[in-house]
């Protein structure tokens, strides 16, 4: 399938299945929501959490996306990177933690609390770069 198709099928959707690579080679299921930025997928994750220390050890990673009924699915598969963890309301993590915001949720009401409680999460940018892609849409 054509990455570009794929990724116009995700852009809407903002609702998938991260699946990481777990040290013993099985699967990692985390629901999440995600934006498409630049042709990637990116998720907010904390620094903490069991997906962001698997894709830290093996920086690739699949998106399933679930469509508007039961037949229509796509998965994204790519290489993954992650940003710092955001420190300061003026890093390019924090800007990057708004684009995904916004991009799912539109404008917060209050980019101070929202920066201040994405600096308190220790919250950082995990990015699919899609290198396939395949499914039924």
């Amino acid at each position: 399938m054509d990455l570009s198709t794929a990724l116009e099928f995700a852009r809407p959707r903002h609702r998938g299945v991260l699946l990481a690579i777990q040290p013993n080679g099985m699967p990692h299921a985390s629901n999440v929501v995600y934006a498409v930025i630049d042709d990637a997928l990116c998720v907010s994750v904390t620094d903490s959490r069991a997906k962001t220390r698997h894709v830290r050890r093996d920086p690739r990673a699949a998106m399933y996306v679930l469509g508007d009924d039961f037949g229509q699915w796509l998965v994204v598969e790519g290489d993954v990177s992650l940003t710092p963890v955001v420190v300061d309301p003026d890093d390019d993590t924090a800007r990057l933690l708004r684009r995904v915001y916004e991009a799912i949720a539109g404008p917060h009401p209050d980019w101070d609390e929202f920066d201040r409680a994405m600096i308190d999460d220790r919250r950082l940018v995990l990015t699919i770069h899609p290198t396939r892609a395949y499914g039924h849409i």
